[in-house]
């Protein structure tokens, strides 16, 4: 089979699943013509599209591709033929399910690490009365002013550009554009619309937090979920991977691009993030303990784990919904808003595996990352991760 032909095939059939379900498409850069022939196409049958991707896995050897993106093509058509076999009503397990669509194998979190982490959090939020409530009212002491947040954001939008520009260059027309959205189960999203543009949405639901906006901002645009998709245009769709122009949710790009994101600010700011942070909302004229926040954000990385053991329960042990959102209640240590806004989350028929990519992406490329000497050669493992076709097998 040639090259040509396989990936055509791979995109006509990643795009096919918007007509499944919108959203399932998350970006696409590449030619339109072939978009235009799955819009104009009847429905497609979700066993179809799940003997397509059985059918191009198997040719995949013909295709004489390089290892790196026959990898890449292998575990993202195991990702949508699972997909395929979930919309056509097939019963698949949970922790199949996730295995399949992000190549990791998820298992429950420890609860002496969340014990251990309630402890260090305690210690730093000391006072009368219940961890949850000290930490909650921490937090609401912490919030960005709703008439300043978009002055805020624009201010971390343009520092943490600079600093990346810097070390991993960027086309020159290249620019973010922030919008407020509502009613959403996420806190912040990036719509990549090609050519090096990003708009990035961010949920007015929910409060913006002064020690967590940094890094929602480093997440989506400036190391993060723009900076790969430009870096990767720029670069490998350009040297003629086309199969780089789609990203699908519910793949293992989904997973490498969260644990990227998550790492972005650790990546490009590194360790005194809090008193970055700090001099920038000075500049503001807003108050921010930074070296309190940086230390409530190393105590709370024991509790990684929590939301996707709420998924575990949820759809692998079959936990009614009042119970989950009292199990992040507890561990999490959320305000009943928040542990159901989560529960919202993992709830979505789409989106219900996805918190594994943060958690287990998170804990692979950190892993990753940090088996490199600080410096030079982890700035070279993060350039890596933006800029080649890695997928979660590669780094194990």
């Amino acid at each position: 089979m040639r090259t040509d032909d396989v990936v055509t095939e791979y995109l006509l059939l990643g795009l096919s699943f918007d007509r499944l379900e919108e959203g399932f498409v998350d970006a696409y850069t590449g030619n339109p013509e072939l978009r235009r022939r799955i819009e104009n196409a009847p429905q497609p049958d979700p066993r179809d599209l799940s003997h397509t991707a059985r059918r191009l896995r198997e040719e995949l050897p013909s295709a004489s591709l390089p290892e790196e993106r026959t990898r890449f093509l292998e575990v993202h058509l195991r990702a949508m033929e699972c997909s395929a076999r979930k919309f056509a009503g097939e019963d698949i397990g949970f922790v199949d399910e996730v295995e399949a669509y992000f190549d990791v194998r998820i298992a429950p979190g420890n609860e002496d690490d969340y014990r251990d982490a309630h402890r260090r959090l305690d210690a730093l939020l000391p006072g009368p009365g219940p961890l949850a409530e000290r930490l909650q009212a921490h937090r609401a002491s912490e919030v960005v002013p709703a008439d300043r947040l978009a002055e805020c954001v624009e201010a971390f939008s343009g520092a943490l550009r600079e600093k990346v520009r810097a070390v991993y260059p960027l086309p020159d027309t290249e620019r973010v554009e922030y919008e407020v959205v509502g009613d959403k189960p996420w806190s912040g999203f990036n719509y990549y619309l090609g050519d090096y543009r990003s708009r990035v949405a961010i949920n007015s639901d929910l409060e913006q937090h002064m020690p967590h906006l940094p890094h929602l901002i480093a997440h989506e645009s400036y190391p993060g979920h723009h900076t790969e998709h430009c870096r990767k245009e720029a670069g490998l769709v350009a040297a003629g991977q086309a199969e780089q122009t789609l990203f699908l949710v519910n793949t293992p790009q989904c997973l490498m691009a969260e644990g990227l994101a998550d790492l972005a600010l650790d990546a490009i700011v590194g360790p005194g993030w809090g008193k970055w942070a700090q001099d920038i909302y000075a500049d503001l004229g807003l108050r921010f303990d930074g070296e309190l926040a940086e230390q409530l954000h190393d105590a709370s990385a024991g509790l990684l784990s929590v939301r996707q053991d709420a998924a575990l329960l949820l759809h692998d042990r079959g936990r009614d919904a009042d119970e989950v959102a009292g199990f992040l209640e507890r561990w999490s240590l959320s305000s009943p808003q928040r542990a159901r806004q989560a529960l919202r989350f993992l709830s979505s028929p789409l989106w219900r595996a996805y918190i594994s990519t943060y958690v287990e992406g998170y804990r692979l490329l950190g892993g990753w990352l940090d088996r490199a000497p600080a410096g030079a050669d982890r700035a070279e493992r993060f350039r890596r991760l933006l800029d080649e076709p890695l997928v979660p097998s590669s780094l194990r």
